[in-house]
C-alpha cells in the first residue's frame, strides 16, 4: 500500500492514527489491525499531481468519504486483456506483505465486488495486480473443551444428569439407542416440500386459474355466438394482436420486461378480466333494466356501457397492472414498463372483447341472410372495432400503467403518493372508456367527431409520450455510464454503445458471427444489465438513494464483471463502427474522482 501524506516510510497513516506506530483508534498497536466499527475507512489517496484531493459533490470535504449514491463502486483488476485502464485496488482481507494475496486459482471468473462500500478507487494507468483471494476459515480452537466448558467439568458426578465422560471429556449416551432406525426424536426437515417447490406451485396455480377463466370465456361466447360465430369471431379479432404485441415490446426494448411478465398480462386480459367484466355487466344490465330509472331495454344498456362498463372493465384490467407491480417489482421500473403492461393486459382483453362482438355479428347476418358487403354487420363491426380502433382499450388502460410508472420510478416510499397516483390513473381511464362508450351510442356523426377530435389527438399524445419515455432512458444511459467509464467499470465507447439500439443490434451481430449464438446472448444480458445500473443511479437524482442502493448496484456491477471479458470488445466496436467520425460523450455532472480520463475532461475516439 502506498504511503499517504503525513505516513514514514513504509507505514500507511490513516485518519486518526499514530505517526510512529502506524496505529490508531480501535486498532492493536501489536498486529496493526484496526477495528473496522471504530476506525472510518480512509479514503484511497489522490494520484494525480499535486497533496490536495478535490472532494466531489455528495463527499465530506474533510474525510474525503463518499457518498454511494454519488459515486460509483470501483471495480476489482480483471485478470484478461481489453479494460483498458486498471483502477487500483486497496487490499483486501487474507493480503500478504505486498498488499495483495495470492490468487486462488489461475483461471476461472474474477471474484466479485466486496458489497457494503460505496467509496470509489480511482483509475490508474498501472499492471493489473493479483486478484484478492478469499482465505479458508479457521477453525477455531477451544481451550475449554469442544462445548464450551473446561474439560475438568465433565466428570464422572454427571452421570446424575444422564451422561458419562468419554474420551477428551466428551459425554457418551449409553442408554440412547444404538441405532438411528430406534430413535425417538428425529430433527425435521431443513426444507419442506411446499417450501422447494412453492414457485413451481404458485405458477401452475396461476395458469390453472387463468386457463379455467378462459374455458368459462370461451363456453359463455359460444353459448351466445354459435360455434360458427366464435371461429369467424376468432379469426378476424386476432388479427391485430400481433402488431399491438410487436408496438408494446418494441416501447420496452430498451431494458425489456421478460416475456412471463407480458404473457401473464395478456392471459389476465383475455381471461380473467373478461370473464369478471362479462359477468359484471351483465348483471348491471340486468338490473338497470328492472328498476325505475330506465323505461327501455336499450336505454338500460346504453346507461351500462357508459356508466358501469368503463368502472369494471378498467379495474378488473388495472388489477393485472398491480399484480406484476407488487410481485415483479424488479421489472417494473417507469413509464414505459408501465405502458407496456398495461397496453398487453388492454390488448388481450379487447382481444376477447373482438371475439363476442364479431361472432354476433356474424350470427346477426346468418340470420337475415345478409349477404352484401356494405349492409354487413360483421363487416361494420370489423371496421369499427379492428380497423379503426384496435388501440382503443390499450390506450385507456395506459393511462393506469403511466401511474404505477411514474410510482415505480420515484425513490423511497411515499405512502401518499402509492394512493393518489394508481387512483387518479384508473380515473382518467375510467373517464376516457365512458366517452368512447357514451360517443359510440350516438349518431354517426356524432361518433366521428369525437373519434376526430378527442380520441385520435389523445391517442397520438400516448404515442409521443411512449416514444420519448423510451429515449429517454435511453439518454439516461448514456448521460449516467461515463461515472463508471471513470471508475474503470468501462470503456469511453461502450456508452455511446449502450445508448443506441442500432449499436445494440451490431453489437450482438458481431458477437454471434464471431462466437456464435451463445456470445450474442451474453452481449444481450450486458447490455440489460448496465442499462439497469445506469437506470438505478439515476433515480437518485430525484431523491435519497435506497438503503439498498449499495448492494443492488455492486450486484449489476458482478453481473458486467462477469460478462465483460466476451461482451466489451463488440459494444465498442459497434460504437466505432457506427459513428466513425470524433465523438465526444457526455460526462456525468455531479460525480468528482480522477484518473486516465478525469471527469470534466471530454472523452474521446475515433
Amino acid at each position: 500500500m502506498r504511503p499517504g501524506p503525513g505516513a514514514s516510510a513504509g507505514k500507511y497513516v490513516g485518519p486518526g492514527s499514530d505517526a510512529y506506530t502506524g496505529t490508531g483508534a480501535g486498532s492493536d498497536a501489536n498486529t496493526g489491525r484496526t477495528d473496522p466499527a471504530a476506525t472510518p475507512h480512509a479514503p484511497t489517496p489522490h494520484p494525480g499531481p499535486g497533496p490536495h484531493v478535490r472532494p466531489g459533490p455528495g463527499s465530506d470535504a474533510s474525510t474525503g468519504q463518499t457518498d454511494p449514491a454519488a459515486t460509483p463502486h470501483a471495480p476489482p483488476p480483471h485478470p484478461g486483456p481489453g479494460l483498458g485502464p486498471q483502477p487500483h485496488v486497496q487490499p483486501g482481507p487474507g493480503a500478504g506483505a505486498g498488499g495483495y494475496a495470492e490468487p486462488a486459482s489461475a483461471a476461472g471468473p474474477h471474484p466479485a465486488p466486496t458489497p457494503g462500500t460505496g467509496h470509489v478507487h480511482p483509475a490508474q494507468n498501472r499492471p493489473p495486480h493479483p486478484a484478492p483471494a478469499t482465505p479458508a476459515p479457521h477453525a477455531p480452537s477451544h481451550p475449554h473443551g469442544e462445548f464450551g466448558a473446561p474439560q475438568s467439568e465433565f466428570t464422572a458426578s454427571q452421570g446424575g444428569f444422564g451422561a458419562t465422560q468419554g474420551h477428551f471429556g466428551r459425554p457418551t449416551f449409553p442408554a440412547m439407542p444404538a441405532s438411528p432406525a430406534d430413535w425417538r426424536y428425529r430433527p425435521p426437515p431443513s426444507v419442506s416440500w411446499w417450501h422447494r417447490h412453492s414457485r413451481t406451485l404458485r405458477a401452475v396455480t396461476v395458469a390453472a386459474l387463468l386457463g379455467f377463466c378462459g374455458l368459462m370465456i370461451l363456453a359463455l361466447v359460444r353459448e351466445q355466438t354459435g360455434t360458427a360465430g366464435l371461429f369467424v369471431g376468432l379469426a378476424l379479432a386476432v388479427l391485430p394482436v400481433p402488431l399491438l404485441i410487436s408496438a408494446f415490446r418494441w416501447i420496452d426494448g430498451v431494458e425489456p420486461t421478460p416475456w412471463r411478465n407480458h404473457a401473464f398480462a395478456f392471459a389476465w386480459g383475455a381471461c380473467a378480466a373478461t370473464l369478471v367484466a362479462l359477468l359484471a355487466n351483465s348483471l348491471a344490465t340486468d338490473w338497470l333494466s328492472t328498476t325505475m330509472v330506465v323505461d327501455s331495454s336499450r336505454e338500460a344498456d346504453t346507461l351500462g356501457a357508459t356508466l358501469v362498463a368503463p368502472v369494471v372493465e378498467e379495474t378488473a384490467k388495472a388489477v393485472a397492472v398491480l399484480l406484476l407491480f407488487r410481485f415483479r417489482r424488479r421489472d417494473f421500473d417507469g413509464v414505459v414498463s408501465g405502458i407496456a403492461t398495461a397496453g398487453i393486459t388492454a390488448t388481450g382483453f379487447a382481444f376477447t372483447e373482438n371475439v363476442l362482438y364479431l361472432g354476433n355479428a356474424f350470427g346477426e347476418d346468418q340470420l337475415l341472410g345478409t349477404h352484401a358487403l356494405h349492409e354487413s354487420a360483421t363487416a361494420a363491426t370489423f371496421l369499427i372495432r379492428v380497423v379503426l380502433s384496435p388501440f382503443a382499450h390499450p390506450l385507456f388502460t395506459a393511462f393506469t400503467g403511466i401511474a404505477f410508472g411514474v410510482l415505480a420510478s420515484l425513490p423511497g416510499r411515499r405512502p401518499v403518493l402509492r394512493l393518489l397516483l394508481p387512483a387518479f390513473g384508473l380515473l382518467t381511464a375510467v373517464l376516457l372508456h365512458s366517452i368512447w362508450n357514451g360517443a359510440s351510442s350516438l349518431p354517426g356523426l356524432t361518433f366521428l367527431a369525437v373519434y376526430a377530435l378527442f380520441m385520435i389527438p389523445v391517442f397520438v399524445l400516448l404515442v409521443w409520450l411512449s416514444v420519448w419515455s423510451r429515449r429517454n432512458e435511453l439518454r439516461t444511459v448514456r448521460e449516467t455510464l461515463p461515472a463508471y467509464v471513470a471508475a474503470g467499470w468501462l470503456d469511453p465507447a461502450e456508452p455511446w454503445s449502450l445508448s443506441s439500439m442500432r449499436a445494440r443490434s451490431v453489437a450482438r451481430d458481431l458477437a454471434r458471427s464471431s462466437h456464435g449464438p451463445t456470445a450474442a446472448r451474453t452481449v444481450a444480458e450486458y447490455q440489460h444489465f448496465a442499462t439497469s445500473l445506469a437506470l438505478l443511479r439515476a433515480r437518485c437524482r430525484y431523491g435519497p438513494p435506497a438503503p439498498d442502493f449499495a448492494a443492488r448496484e455492486q450486484e449489476l456491477l458482478h453481473h458486467l464483471w462477469h460478462r465483460r471479458p466476451l461482451a466489451a470488445p463488440p459494444t465498442a466496436a459497434a460504437s466505432h463502427t457506427l459513428n466513425p467520425r470524433r465523438a465526444t460523450f457526455p460526462q456525468a455532472a455531479g460525480y468528482g474522482g480522477s484518473g486516465p480520463n478525469p471527469l470534466g475532461t471530454p472523452v474521446h475516439f475515433r
